[in-house]
């Protein structure tokens, strides 16, 4: 396992703590969460089509940017992020809550939590997360530290999950175990919406946030595909409340039967995710101007009459 020194905080070590925060709910099993990353990091390659198709996505918009990165963070990327970034000549650490596949990384990597992020304010020109924060308990206070070490005019790129990710899965699990059991315990984990995430970072405070969505499609000859899937990317079930113990196969081939299948047996599954883009405030970013500085009323706008007045300026 390497750390990347020069960029930790105070503490000067690698990291892995316990949220802190007694106040945060704890939706997410983090002890879990590791493991399963632990164990999947000799079968990433079975996944990383995936992985690399939303990283592509996701990074395609630094090709929109004309401001230059000189060193990032890669949260979680799984070794797909992190040589993505260095092939641009962004020097890139990677951070991974698991050893090993922290240990897998050819450039300078730490084993930390994403909870709780080991480094200096305004250590970092980008930081990216492709598909790792929709197992955080906290994720404001996670955004709040991005912003934190993020320089001035900083980038934060990120990618997760959201609503109707998995959502037939879900329900179909949900019938089989209430047909079988009379009761269910939660299996997928909770989803936010395209709404959620783009308040989540105006809540932390990133200039010009925007959050919008893409879909990747995928199809998987037999559902059982999409469960090996899951587990070889390390996204089997690590909710606080679930049922401990394996999943009675009786119970696993009901739920499969109720998927919605194509006439040739195999399954459609659409990743949706949310692609968000926030900044670091800096004085040199676009400001609204505010109310009363408006020489156009909304009225004319409207009506197309008049373009000429910019809603925007700089300082």
């Amino acid at each position: 396992m390497r750390s990347h020194d020069r960029r930790l905080g105070s503490t000067g070590r690698v990291a892995h703590m316990e949220n802190m925060n007694p106040e945060v709910p704890q939706i997410f099993d983090r002890h879990a969460v590791r493991l399963h990353r632990d164990r999947a990091a000799t079968h990433m390659a079975d996944v990383r089509p995936v992985l690399a198709e939303a990283a592509a996505r996701l990074l395609d918009r630094l090709d929109d940017v004309t401001r230059g990165f000189g060193t990032a963070l890669d949260i979680g990327g799984r070794g797909v992020v992190a040589p993505a970034l260095r092939a641009r000549g962004i020097a890139t650490v990677a951070g991974d809550l698991s050893p090993d596949l922290c240990g897998r990384d050819d450039g300078p990597a730490v084993c930390m939590d994403g909870e709780w992020l080991p480094f200096a304010p305004h250590s970092f020109d980008l930081v990216v997360a492709c598909l790792s924060l929709h197992w955080v308990n906290d994720l404001p206070g996670l955004l709040a530290q991005v912003r934190r070490i993020l320089v001035p005019d900083g980038l934060f790129l990120a990618c997760m999950p959201v609503l109707p990710t998995l959502g037939g899965l879900r329900h179909a699990l949900l019938e089989a175990e209430m047909a079988r059991r009379g009761g269910v315990s939660p299996r997928i984990s909770p989803f936010p919406g395209l709404r959620d995430c783009a308040g989540l970072l105006q809540r932390a405070g990133f200039a010009l946030p925007v959050a919008d969505s893409d879909v990747i499609h995928l199809s998987y000859r037999t559902p059982m595909g999409l469960l090996a899937d899951l587990r070889h990317g390390g996204e089997t079930n690590a909710l606080c409340q679930r049922a401990r113990g394996l999943t009675h196969p009786a119970l696993l081939a009901d739920a499969l039967a109720r998927l919605p299948l194509e006439p040739d047996g195999s399954l459609m599954q659409d990743l949706h995710v949310a692609m968000m883009t926030g900044w670091s405030p800096a004085p040199t970013q676009p400001q609204p101007l505010r109310p009363g500085q408006f020489t156009t009323s909304l009225e004319d706008a409207l009506r197309g009459e008049t373009w000429h007045d910019a809603a925007f300026s700089r300082r």
